[in-house]
């Protein structure tokens, strides 16, 4: 069994793209942020039947299922830390009779149904298998097995995030394969690089013009 966990951050302003949030301000950073969670799962509808939402902070659950909706299903992240959250989400998925965990976030709504699929494909071949970023994080982690101590000491939030996993699946005997490299939408221009990809590929939506006038917001909050 295939078990997708799309880990959700509620958006509220002050408390996600605080990055993003440096240049257009933080009510325009949580509505990219609720526009990225959007497009993400309307990307990944797809996957719909095989995904779990993974909400974090754990007592927004009820507002976040009243904006996501009934059709997926959704339960709290649980833990102090990133890796804490990621661990527990992963191990409960193993309990559940998953045999490969694909986990992502909603910063990199570029995403394609295809690129989890290749992900899982890969799972069948080693047990871990990473998507960095062009930050130094991941947009994706996938494991074929239980490894709770992957996640551990991990300096989340950095730059080496990618390498320091990397690096710690490698102590532990196990084997990784690496992914595109993909980015996250942490700046004004990965916004507008993400807008701008969309359109030439010829997709268009009011999701992506809300995006990109949030954007233009740079200058302006000041």
């Amino acid at each position: 069994m295939r078990r997708l966990l799309i880990f959700v951050k509620y958006p509220t302003p002050g408390q996600v793209k605080t990055r993003l949030a440096a240049s257009v301000g933080d009510d325009a950073a949580s509505r990219i942020a609720r526009l990225c969670a959007e497009l993400t799962l309307e990307r990944l509808a797809s996957w719909r039947r095989d995904a779990v939402l993974c909400v974090h902070p754990p007592d927004t659950l009820a507002r976040a299922r009243a904006w996501l909706g009934s059709e997926w299903s959704l339960q709290p992240q649980e833990g102090a830390t990133l890796g804490e959250r990621l661990a527990q989400a992963v191990g409960h998925a193993f309990a559940q009779g998953a045999t490969r965990v694909v986990a992502i976030g909603t910063d990199s709504p570029w995403l394609e149904p295809h690129d989890v699929e290749t992900a899982f494909d890969v799972l069948e071949r080693v047990p871990v298998t990473i998507g960095p970023t062009e930050d130094g994080g991941y947009y994706l982690i996938g494991l074929s097995q239980p490894v709770p101590s992957l996640f551990e000491g991990i300096p989340w939030s950095t730059t080496s995030v990618y390498t320091e996993t990397f690096a710690h699946a490698s102590l532990l005997g196990l084997s990784v394969q690496s992914l595109p490299l993909g980015y996250d939408l942490d700046r004004v221009d990965d916004v507008q690089r993400l807008v701008s990809s969309e359109r030439a590929r010829g997709r268009d939506s009011s999701r992506l013009a809300t995006m990109e006038h949030l954007a233009d917001l740079r200058g302006v909050v000041r």
